[in-house]
């Protein structure tokens, strides 16, 4: 019996035809080609899933596929149901009103991130009486700046309505939801002394158990970070957020100095931006190249020039440094 072809055509005789050319009777038939391998699928990286809640109490949400401050807020509010613009700042691990547990731009793998959202708002006159309010203020990356610290003995310290986790709404009814907080410090700063101004603050929300922090004078040398050696997932202002490895010892402490020095000269708190100039410092060969490469980053911060002389001194001559 012979074979039919795929068409019900029988083979001429000699064999079978193989691409026109007939092969000799008896002759194998050569096995089919090989198909091409099928290209290997790209590796999956693994599903980076947070847990959180919101400070004042709530059922536990899941977050994933933030890559900055502003989508992790929507995440939130999304789990929520509540919009992006009620939450002020983010704590991690810690429910209550603690500076030193700020979200900044790292977040620990396993972190619990604690929202804290909008709470009563309240009005405050204040005199300058003296050049500085004792505030430091930072802000939570999606345009809400607040106070981070009063200092003891301060104009602000004496106004016992006024708290540490305040979010800064309006100076004198010009509202400033939207500015960065070395903006605000600016416009704080350049109000004219024995004139009375007001404030116009946000509090947060807190649960019955929350105790209001007046202010916090002990640092630790791991404020506004994770801890190290620990993976964390880096939030960026522009680009994806990425995986690495958390800052050393040595890294920590240079940003601690930095972010003292924002402290002292501008009245902000900022650790994300005080490892940014940390990075800068160390490529550069002296304070002169600092002050071009910041200007060509952070430009607009203006910062005077003993300033950055400061920061080259506390990063590449730590041992020199202020404490």
């Amino acid at each position: 019996m012979q074979r039919v072809g795929r068409h019900g055509r029988q083979p001429p005789e000699g064999g079978p035809m193989e691409n026109g050319v007939g092969q000799e009777p008896g002759t194998p038939e050569p096995p089919p080609a090989e198909a091409p391998a099928a290209p290997r699928a790209p590796r999956a990286r693994p599903r980076l899933v947070f847990h959180t809640q919101l400070a004042h109490g709530s059922p536990t949400g899941r977050i994933e596929g933030f890559t900055n401050v502003k989508e992790l807020y929507a995440k939130i509010a999304e789990v929520f149901d509540i919009s992006p613009t009620e939450i002020l700042f983010c704590t991690l691990n810690t429910h209550k009103v603690d500076m030193q547990k700020l979200l900044g731009g790292q977040i620990g793998l396993e972190d619990f991130i604690f929202a804290h959202v909008r709470g009563e708002t309240k009005e405050v006159e204040v005199t300058k009486t003296e050049d500085a309010l004792g505030l430091t203020i930072t802000d939570n990356g999606a345009g809400y700046a607040f106070i981070k610290r009063i200092k003891e003995g301060s104009i602000i310290n004496r106004l016992q309505t006024v708290c540490v986790g305040d979010s800064i709404e309006a100076i004198n009814d010009h509202t400033i939801v939207g500015c960065r907080h070395y903006e605000v410090a600016r416009m704080l700063r350049e109000l004219p002394r024995a004139q009375p101004f007001t404030l116009r603050l946000v509090q947060p929300k807190k649960a019955f158990d929350m105790i209001g922090q007046r202010t916090r004078s002990s640092k630790s040398p791991g404020e506004g970070r994770v801890a190290t050696g620990k993976e964390t997932l880096r939030l960026r202002t522009q680009g994806p957020a990425v995986l690495e490895e958390g800052p050393s010892p040595s890294e920590e402490e240079a940003a601690r100095r930095v972010d003292d020095l924002l402290e002292s000269y501008m009245g902000i708190r900022d650790s994300e931006l005080a490892s940014t100039m940390v990075e800068a410092a160390k490529g550069s060969p002296g304070a002169a190249q600092l002050a071009r490469g910041l200007d060509s980053v952070l430009g607009e911060f203006a910062f005077p020039p003993e300033f950055v002389a400061e920061v080259w001194a506390a990063v590449c001559h730590p041992e020199g440094g202020q404490e």
